[in-house]
């Protein structure tokens, strides 16, 4: 679907699924074509790609730079086939890049401090095998290969048509970027900002001490931006960007008064507090018990990053109760 003139959107299946989409976007160029982000490696993802660009009336041995906005696999899988395919210089943010192995090559000890991160934070001995493992499926449709090129906050990538600005927005990951076409004013926001959705900030071992005090600093980055066009890695395309992030901003003061709230009862782990807040709230919302196993696991790492940043805020403290992280208001 051309959305603008010369900029593509294809919407890529996630494996053995229909409603799980991730948007990615073919930019024409005279000096060749920009591909941001690429979807799952897999079958299903290829093809989508590759029919998608037949759709639009391009060839994929046009592309010539896949940008990827944040390594989740969802977004960095492919590019690697992509590369093998056409050549194409592949392009991350360099906080990203240094994870790629360690998240999806030797991810031992990964797992291992994850486990730790759960069990200190009150995660149940019988829940923890599950809750630890919850994301590991993920690896096997992603070929983890070093990009060609490490990007910089500022720096500008150029095809000819169109100049995309790198904005560096840690957060949702600690490398990733939103591009800013600042004469055509249109922004490609990855997952750092979503239309219908929330998107997800966990605090874990790959994500920085504070994730979620990034994410709200990112956040106000772009607000000072001229844009008409939001170009997002899932969900529809958007126009009032300021108005967004004030909704997104809101969802995070609200999150973080139930979490104050929670503790007025008393000194609770991240896993107590994570019981008493609702859950996808952008579906009507769901009770922490009912939650799937990867959907709880995101619960309580949301939960730590609200209270990471509320201790940033002096509002909140922790202590150490036999191994176990307790917070107290």
């Amino acid at each position: 679907m051309e959305l603008l003139n010369g900029v593509h959107q294809i919407k890529i299946p996630a494996p053995g699924s229909t409603s799980w989409q991730t948007n990615v976007y073919v930019l024409e160029g005279s000096n060749g074509h920009i591909l941001v982000d690429c979807g799952w490696d897999s079958q299903e993802s290829l093809w989508a790609l590759q029919e998608g660009i037949k759709a639009a009336n391009l060839k994929l041995r046009d592309i010539t730079t896949v940008i990827i906005t944040h390594i989740h696999p969802d977004h960095y899988g492919l590019s690697s086939k992509i590369r093998q395919i056409c050549g194409a210089q592949v392009a991350i943010h360099k906080s990203d890049a240094e994870f790629i192995f360690s998240r999806y090559k030797d991810f031992a000890d990964l797992v291992k401090k994850i486990e730790v991160l759960l069990r200190q934070n009150g995660v149940p001995e019988d829940e923890l095998p599950q809750l630890k493992e919850a994301s590991l499926w993920m690896s096997k449709y992603v070929t983890p290969d070093l990009p060609e090129r490490m990007l910089e906050d500022g720096e500008t990538i150029s095809n000819g048509s169109l100049d995309l600005e790198v904005l560096w927005t840690p957060g949702h990951s600690p490398g990733h970027i939103c591009l800013y076409e600042r004469n055509r004013r249109f922004i490609l926001t990855g997952d750092h900002v979503l239309y219908d959705t929330t998107p997800h900030i966990g605090l874990n071992p790959q994500s920085g001490d504070n994730p979620l005090g990034d994410y709200i600093s990112s956040l106000k980055k772009l607000e000072r931006l001229k844009v008409s066009f939001a170009l997002p890695g899932h969900g529809p395309v958007f126009n009032a960007l300021k108005l967004r992030i004030e909704m997104i901003l809101q969802h995070h003061e609200e999150r973080k008064r139930a979490i104050m709230q929670s503790l007025h009862s008393g000194l609770q782990t991240a896993y107590q507090i994570a019981q008493q807040i609702p859950w996808l709230v952008d579906e009507g919302g769901v009770r922490f018990q009912d939650l799937e196993v990867w959907d709880k696991r995101m619960a309580v790492t949301e939960t730590l990053a609200h209270l990471r940043l509320l201790m940033a805020e002096e509002r909140v403290a922790n202590v150490d109760m036999d191994g176990t992280s307790l917070y107290l208001s």
